[in-house]
């Protein structure tokens, strides 16, 4: 297993995250994740810190085309004109013309989701995004952005970790031929305690962070977003992409995962998470 382009937006499997990253440290992990052979990074209005990946951005020694830049916007902008203006201030923020992939942050309970994607189709139309996504969206709810959007639609980007059981949100994406992206991989540390992923960990000479990303690895459309503020785990998080799991292992990582492991309350979305 290594590094490999996913889906009809060809995103790198392996992403930078940047949420809850301290704020003066943004700029400086992002340029370091790019020094150390990162291409992807992920970014999101509601972490306040555009201005900083932009800045990290242009610290590092790499061109803005061989980066996939990801970010998000919240649903209090998902009326056409809100939406459209914070693509711009978020275009802005960061620095740059385009960004790869833009996200609706969180489903609305108030704006129809053909409306916000009828915004989106304009943007990349203007080439001000080049693709589509969501994020925490219902099967439902995806297929009605997957309608509405006139391009494949790149990814939902979830909560997926070893404890969180999204088996059937991964299996109806794939059905689609629609990539997951996974957010919180490491269940916020969480994983570095679990006693299975410990053990497999131990035998494979790695870290259980790294046995997790792999997990996640381990299906074809599947992206991992592991965050960190240690420049020092830069490595490892790329390296897990090379970890071959055995299929005794990976069932054993998939039956640690229950519908109690979700870190992220989904008290936002309507209705209720599939």
């Amino acid at each position: 297993m290594s590094i490999t382009l996913i889906g009809p937006a060809q995103i790198p499997s392996m992403g930078f995250g940047t949420f809850q990253l301290e704020q003066d440290t943004v700029a400086n992990m992002v340029a370091a994740a790019l020094s150390e052979g990162f291409r992807h990074i992920d970014t999101a209005q509601a972490y306040e810190n555009e201005e900083q990946v932009g800045e990290g951005l242009r610290r590092a020694d790499v061109r803005r085309d061989d980066v996939f830049l990801t970010t998000k916007i919240l649903p209090e902008h998902f009326s056409p004109e809100a939406f459209t203006a914070a693509a711009d201030a978020s275009l802005k923020r960061l620095g740059t013309d385009y960004v790869d992939l833009l996200l609706l942050h969180w489903p609305s309970k108030d704006v129809p989701i053909a409306d916000t994607i009828g915004a989106l189709n304009d943007l990349i139309a203007a080439g001000k995004v080049r693709h589509g996504g969501v994020s925490n969206f219902t099967m439902d709810m995806v297929d009605q952005a997957q309608a509405a959007l006139n391009t494949p639609l790149a990814a939902n980007q979830i909560e997926l970790h070893p404890l969180n059981d999204q088996t059937r949100m991964i299996a109806h994406l794939a059905s689609k031929g629609i990539p997951v992206e996974a957010y919180s991989p490491l269940a916020q540390g969480k994983v570095m305690e679990n006693a299975t992923l410990l053990d497999i960990a131990a035998a494979h000479h790695v870290s259980p962070a790294q046995i997790a990303l792999a997990w996640v690895l381990t299906r074809p459309m599947s992206i991992a977003l592991p965050r960190t503020g240690n420049k020092n785990r830069l490595a490892d998080n790329l390296r897990a992409a090379e970890i071959k799991l055995s299929a005794e292992e990976i069932a054993r990582i998939d039956a640690l995962g229950t519908a109690e492991g979700r870190l992220v309350s989904p008290e936002t979305l309507a209705p209720a998470w599939d």
